[in-house]
């Protein structure tokens, strides 16, 4: 059974990212990074999921986009990989944050991710995502009891 938990320490990247890059179009107050585990996908590592447009009009709300990281996939990985992966699935989100997603084929590319990544690493002290990422090591290794 899944269970999910909020990845605090991953919507502060994302604040991170966005701002570092200038992503205007998007906003980090309506991205929200969950962590889920009791995957069996060995494969994937991340995806979005956005709050339909019919929804969050009924909920009179804006629309939001959930970056969910597989735990048993993404943990894994260095935390080069792990930023690459969070700004791959922001890539996903469209201009308009009305509840759609962008394709691989034309807008979300790995020439993309990794330009964008080398932007973002010349912008910005590596360090502070660093800081980030082992704070969620230490909340996690506490947390499974190792």
């Amino acid at each position: 059974m899944l269970k999910y938990e909020h990845a605090r320490e991953l919507d502060e990247i994302i604040a991170d990212v966005v701002g570092t890059l200038k992503i205007k179009h998007l906003d980090p107050q309506r991205i929200l990074c969950m962590r889920s585990k009791g995957s069996s996908s060995r494969s994937i590592l991340a995806r979005v999921h956005p709050m339909q447009r019919v929804v969050a009009d009924a909920l009179d709300r804006k629309t939001v986009y959930v970056i969910e990281v597989i735990s048993e996939n993404f943990d894994k990985l260095g935390d080069e990989e792990k930023v690459q992966t969070l700004i791959h699935e922001l890539l996903h989100i469209p201009k308009t944050l009305g509840g759609g997603l962008l394709s691989h084929r034309r807008f979300v590319t790995s020439r993309r991710v990794k330009k964008l990544y080398g932007d973002f690493i010349k912008a910005k002290t590596y360090p502070q995502v660093e800081m980030a990422l082992s704070v969620h090591r230490k909340g996690h290794t506490q947390e499974s009891g190792t």
